[in-house]
């Protein structure tokens, strides 16, 4: 009875990360073909990193959380801490920029 508490508890963790890495997947993968399908003269109208910047960012960023095989390592939480920036405040200036038309 007693060595049944940590195998449940290595199942949990493994259950926690994995909803976490599809969160960050998702999370990732959104921004990067919002930057992707944006036109280019959009980001220097803005005042942010050019198009292929942020492309080249959030596609590194979406690689090494692949390669490490979680959102919990220091690669993983920047790459969630650049989508996050992407998504929260330029994909918003994006939006503003054209009167808050279109799909996304």
């Amino acid at each position: 009875m007693a060595n049944a508490a940590p195998i449940f508890a290595f199942e949990v963790r493994y259950v926690i990360e994995l909803i976490l890495l599809v969160f960050a997947l998702i999370i990732q993968g959104v921004a990067l073909v919002h930057a992707i399908t944006q036109r280019s003269d959009a980001f220097s109208a803005i005042g942010t990193l050019p198009k292929g910047g942020w492309i080249a960012i959030l596609a590194v960023c979406l690689v090494l959380i692949l390669l490490s095989r979680g959102p919990i390592s220091l690669f993983g939480l920047i790459g969630i801490a650049a989508a996050l920036i992407y998504l929260l405040d330029v994909r918003v200036g994006l939006r503003d920029l054209s009167d808050g038309k279109g799909f996304w």
